[in-house]
């Protein structure tokens, strides 16, 4: 289960830095509204309506809301229990849109991550998340 995941993140990372461009913000609102949706259901361990906001792919790799809400709370903590959510600048990368968030942890750490977004006909999903380490920011 956690080697499909990582393989996801490397093709993520592949991404990433292949060029970036700056993504139209038309669609940001409804975009942060998914991902915060989702923060606020795994707060309140609400794996169920948390793996709503997932991407049939991500559906598909973890199978339940049960498998999904271990990855998170395991591989994921920073956004499982988060204290402060930042939504920070939206980028089109080879063609994906990436939203970039800040999390502050329960123990005051900061943790910037990159969400896929890909638009479906029911709205934006997520279709992945990279935790950025400090040399993958930019200014």
């Amino acid at each position: 289960m956690f080697t499909r995941f990582s393989m996801l993140l490397a093709v993520v990372a592949t991404l990433l830095a292949s060029g970036v461009a700056v993504a139209d913000d038309a669609a940001k609102p409804a975009i942060t509204n998914t991902i915060q949706s989702q923060l606020s259901a795994l707060q309140k361990d609400d794996f169920e309506q948390a793996f709503t906001y997932a991407s049939p792919m991500i559906k598909r790799m973890f199978g339940s809301p049960a498998n999904f809400g271990a990855m998170v709370s395991q591989g994921y903590p920073m956004v499982h229990r988060p204290s402060d959510v930042r939504f920070l600048e939206l980028r089109e990368v080879a063609g994906a849109l990436y939203q970039k968030v800040q999390v502050r942890d329960a123990s005051g750490r900061i943790h910037f991550l990159d969400y896929q977004m890909i638009e479906i006909e029911n709205g934006w999903k997520i279709n992945g998340v990279q935790l950025l380490k400090t040399s993958e920011l930019s200014a």
